[in-house]
């Protein structure tokens, strides 16, 4: 009955027919008011099962209890705990308040779309839904930026690199916000638009507009929100990864010249703090790839038209996009051992056994060029 309020009679009779019958759309449960923002590729398809619905309002609901806990514990344990006040960590704190802002602002509204299975906020909350999500997405990505050059800066340059500074720190995370924030106004004020995703239960930029003004705001939107950062990145792990290798080279040579196994402890012999830092950031910018991918496959196939887009089609865009608010706390929960340490001291029943001695090695020097003051830096 009080989807029926909702949605209208004549919305709800064509639900149950589309359930069996052909002439019924996934438009058919959309209200009136949100009519005229839904484009006219939406017409040619059947109602969705309402299980998709189903399924996908339970796993955004449980992605977003995990991304609240998740990154709530990061913000907190880092901010609290003086050893991790750090410039650096500044960066990750950043990472972590970006995607809980995500989920606090998406979460809740696609929930509840998907129990009444079509958009019920009207054409303002659509608005807010989508801008909500590219600003917190972008301002993600961009945050990833910083903590690649960072590490770069560390890592690679090492000595000769300039060290970040709190006051930097938070003149980068100004300006990732001051950039997300232009880009996703736009739509907003007439360059693209906001409009409801073939499954009506989120909303996105408008990628079936046949207009190549709007078409033109998703290509320059992904040159400086995708394929910008992901180059950036791609070339700072580079050099990371080849510093990390050359030293290792370098450690086995002297290790040979002095007749030992090894120039490290048995406990750090395995790998150095440097290779441990780049693997944790690099498995974590590959899950937020991993995870905007889809979106950027969608919006791309309906700008050029390369394939029918479906309203099923869409739900994966928008599950793999939120999967990534969860990603940051769990990588750095699993792979950071002084957050672990600080995680065992602030709320022991949520921390690993065994971790309190893992942070003191975690900040010894191993890298080329870095000293131990800028890997305590970097910790």
């Amino acid at each position: 009955m009080e989807s029926s309020a909702l949605v209208g009679e004549p919305q709800m009779a064509a639900r149950w027919g589309g359930l069996g019958f052909s002439n019924h759309t996934v438009v058919d449960m959309v209200p009136p008011e949100m009519l005229p923002w839904v484009d006219s590729h939406w017409y040619q398809f059947p109602p969705m099962n309402p299980l998709w619905h189903g399924i996908l309002g339970f796993v955004i609901g449980c992605l977003g209890f995990i991304s609240w806990a998740g990154n709530g514990v990061v913000m907190y344990v880092f901010s609290t705990t003086k050893s991790l006040r750090t410039p650096s960590n500044l960066l990750v704190v950043n990472l972590a308040f970006s995607d809980f802002l995500m989920m606090v602002a998406m979460c809740p509204m696609m929930v509840m779309n998907c129990y009444y299975e079509t958009w019920v906020f009207g054409p303002m909350m659509c608005q807010v839904y989508g801008f909500a999500g590219s600003l917190f997405g972008c301002a993600s990505i961009w945050t990833m930026v910083t903590i690649a050059l960072d590490r770069y800066n560390v890592i690679v340059k090492g000595l000769s690199g300039t060290p970040l500074t709190s006051k930097r720190a938070m003149l980068w995370i100004a300006l990732v916000w001051f950039h997300a924030l232009a880009w996703t106004l736009m739509p907003l004020f007439g360059w693209n638009r906001y409009v409801p995703e073939g499954n009506m239960t989120a909303c996105g930029t408008d990628y079936l507009t046949k207009e190549w003004f709007h078409k033109s705001y998703i290509l320059i939107y992904s040159v400086f929100c995708y394929w910008l950062p992901l180059f950036v990145i791609i070339y700072s792990y580079f050099f990371i990864v080849q510093a990390v290798a050359a030293h290792e080279k370098t450690m086995r040579d002297q290790a040979k010249k002095m007749n030992v196994a090894s120039l490290r402890s048995a406990e750090a012999q395995n790998t150095s703090a440097e290779c441990k830092l780049a693997k944790i950031a690099l498995m974590t910018i590959s899950l937020w790839f991993l995870a905007w991918t889809p979106y950027l496959v969608i919006n791309f196939s309906g700008i050029f038209q390369t394939m029918t887009i479906s309203p099923l089609f869409t739900i994966w865009g928008s599950l793999f996009a939120k999967a990534n608010a969860v990603y940051n706390p769990i990588v750095y929960g699993i792979s950071h051992p002084k957050y672990r340490a600080a995680l065992n001291e602030k709320l022991p029943f949520l921390s690993c056994a065994g971790d309190s001695g893992a942070a003191s090695s975690d900040s010894q020097s191993t890298g080329t060029g870095v000293t131990a003051t800028s890997n305590e830096e970097k910790a």
